[in-house]
């Protein structure tokens, strides 16, 4: 049970925390509401855990693998810069407008890529790992004690999602186009500055 409770506040400091998820979050369900938060949110958690997976099955070479952390980079790069010049786009312009027809596929897929093409939550995942197994002992590093880490980290991680998307489907009735175009704004920067600090970071590994 403390196993558990131990992952399920993990999991609530891991998904509050903000990022370029929580930026497209907010712009995409301030304009087409619930469904689409939620669903950028669990296709956001598909990435999430599959990175975990391959972290505790013992695959940590794909984590220093440079190749593959410069593809995922790139890729990582070019969508955060194509995701904030459509916020800053859409601060110039103003609009405040249902999205007609909107894609509740596209929302999951846009997620799970943001959270895919970010290799960097196996560090994450591979640093609490070995948290576990000193502070739990051996038996920690079975596949019972992994099973039930990933349920409370899973369950606190999809009351998130349904608390944020809630929370902005609710908030939308007060939001007025001028607030519209500051969230756009201020996400539009927050993604540029996260798609720099990935570079960053990939400048860094290559100079290393």
């Amino acid at each position: 049970m403390s196993l558990f409770l131990s992952a399920f506040g993990l999991g609530l400091a891991f998904f509050a925390a903000p990022g370029a998820i929580t930026a497209q979050l907010l712009r995409r369900g301030l304009k087409q509401g619930f469904f689409s938060a939620l669903l950028l949110q669990l296709g956001a958690l598909i990435g999430v855990t599959l990175w975990a997976l391959i972290a505790f099955i013992g695959a940590a070479m794909l984590a220093h693998n440079t190749p593959v952390r410069l593809v995922l980079g790139i890729i990582g790069i070019l969508l955060l810069l194509l995701l904030a010049w459509q916020a800053l786009r859409d601060a110039y312009r103003g609009q405040l407008t249902e999205a007609k027809g909107a894609s509740a596929r596209g929302d999951f897929a846009l997620g799970a890529a943001l959270s895919l093409a970010n290799p960097l939550p196996i560090a994450f995942w591979l640093g609490i790992g070995s948290t576990i197994v000193s502070s739990n002992g051996r038996s920690a590093s079975g596949p019972w004690s992994l099973t039930i880490f990933l349920a409370g980290f899973l369950c606190s991680a999809l009351l998130w999602c349904f608390f944020m998307a809630g929370l902005i489907a609710w908030g939308r009735r007060f939001v007025t186009p001028l607030f519209f175009r500051l969230v756009n704004l201020v996400c539009g920067l927050a993604l540029g500055f996260f798609a720099l600090k990935l570079c960053w970071s990939l400048l860094r590994l290559l100079i290393s």
